[in-house]
């Protein structure tokens, strides 16, 4: 499944096509700091700099220029202006991120196959074309956010990768229910756990692999899904090529790629193979998931459904707007699949607030776009603001919560900006 390509040896070739069943696509983009694309790194100015330093734009295979988190693994956000575009993020600016250095430089459809095992009835070992034969075919839109996603601006500093706010995406996934995939494996009685790993794997033996689980009603309930899929197109290589694990509501960090394994458990998932699960992607198990900034938390559970955010897409912090003329302000809305019920926007930095109109309904798993039209008296600095009520009446907070891994970050977000 997997070629033994050294990545330096790749570097700097150009991507082969897909060739009937036989899908290759070259990973340079592992060779370090060494490897040609570094230079294709644009000036940091161009990028992101946070508490850790500036973070120039690089252009990956399949990419657009995204800004550089690290190389190996690769872990790159999309630059912010590319959420203007649309609700949809397009492929070629979809962040990326994996956990594990070796991740697959290749893909042979002609060799590559899913397994489902464990407490079934009957172990499957299917194709790509098989997996696509076993039921029809279904779409979801929905958010992949990466559970850290603006973890650099948390205060306190926190340990962990400094990111923005650009470990985020919306795409629309197609697949098959993974619910069809277990039925047809049929699961046995006293099921309790379904386990789920990929092609990437660790460097070294004592790194634990990337696996993730969910539990049997969950994965039962008709949303988790495989996509092979993405805005109607193949997956991405850097985003889970051949196949990925589409958890509509749930942090990225459940949703698998190059998925490879599934294996439903009688019994709780623990041990070494468990770590992301038990040790990783854990946040404080109380009703904000928070604590006091700087302590740790006494209890955890695993991180799991998406908290309410918005965001203003249309100009960012330090734009110019003009004075005496109308502007629309646009945005974006989500949360963990509840959907949003209003989104509000202020220019005097929180005084006073103006419901915005929500824009096409595409699942309540999805981007929610919005707009406003704004008119400013004065010439001067503002601030805009941006809060968004979910379905179920959960409502962005005006001070950040904190936890010791960043994660969920969802304060309302302030916009400095200068009208002129």
């Amino acid at each position: 499944m997997r070629h033994k390509n050294n990545p330096a040896d790749l570097a700097g070739h150009s991507l082969l096509l897909p060739a009937r069943r036989r899908f290759v696509r070259n990973a340079g983009l592992l060779a370090l700091g060494a490897s040609p694309l570094a230079a294709l790194a644009a000036k940091p100015a161009d990028g992101v700099t946070l508490a850790d330093g500036p973070r120039p734009l690089v252009r990956y295979p399949g990419k657009r220029p995204l800004v550089r988190v690290s190389t190996r693994p690769p872990h790159l956000e999309t630059p912010f202006a590319a959420f203007n575009e649309g609700p949809i993020t397009a492929n070629d600016a979809f962040f990326v991120r994996y956990h594990l250095a070796n991740i697959p430089l290749s893909v042979d459809l002609a060799t590559y196959r899913l397994t489902i095992g464990g407490h079934v009835n009957k172990p499957l070992r299917l194709s790509l074309d098989e997996l696509k034969r076993l039921a029809d075919p279904v779409e979801v839109v929905a958010v992949n956010q990466c559970s850290g996603n603006s973890r650099g601006f948390s205060e306190p500093r926190v340990f962990g990768a400094q990111l923005a706010n650009g470990a985020m995406g919306n795409a629309r996934w197609t697949g098959v229910p993974l619910r069809k995939v277990l039925e047809h494996a049929g699961v046995k009685a006293g099921a309790k756990v379904v386990t789920f790993n990929g092609l990437d794997t660790p460097v070294l033996p004592s790194t634990p692999d990337f696996r993730k689980s969910l539990d049997i009603a969950h994965a039962m309930n008709g949303e988790p899904m495989l996509a092979w899929g993405m805005n109607g197109a193949d997956l991405p290589l850097l985003n889970g090529y051949p196949l990925k694990l589409v958890v509509p509501g749930y942090f990225g960090t459940y949703w698998i790629k190059h998925l490879s394994e599934i294996e439903v458990l009688d019994r709780p998932f623990e041990g070494h193979d468990a770590f992301f699960m038990t040790k990783g992607y854990r946040v404080p198990d109380n009703d904000c998931q928070c604590v006091a900034p700087g302590t740790p938390a006494s209890k955890t559970r695993p991180i799991s459904t998406l908290a309410v955010r918005s965001f203003i897409i249309s100009v960012g912090a330090g734009g110019v707007l003009p004075a005496g003329r109308t502007v629309e302000l646009k945005g974006i809305a989500f949360d963990g699949g509840s959907g949003i019920r209003t989104v509000e926007v202020s220019v005097d930095g929180g005084h006073n607030w103006q419901a915005a109109t929500l824009g096409q309904d595409l699942g309540r798993f999805s981007f929610r776009a919005w707009q406003l039209p704004v008119k400013f008296a004065r010439k001067g600095p503002a601030v805009l603001m941006v809060r968004a009520t979910s379905g179920q009446d959960e409502v962005q907070p005006a001070m950040a919560n904190w936890n010791p891994a960043g994660y969920r970050r969802n304060v309302i977000e302030s916009t400095p900006v200068t009208i002129a």
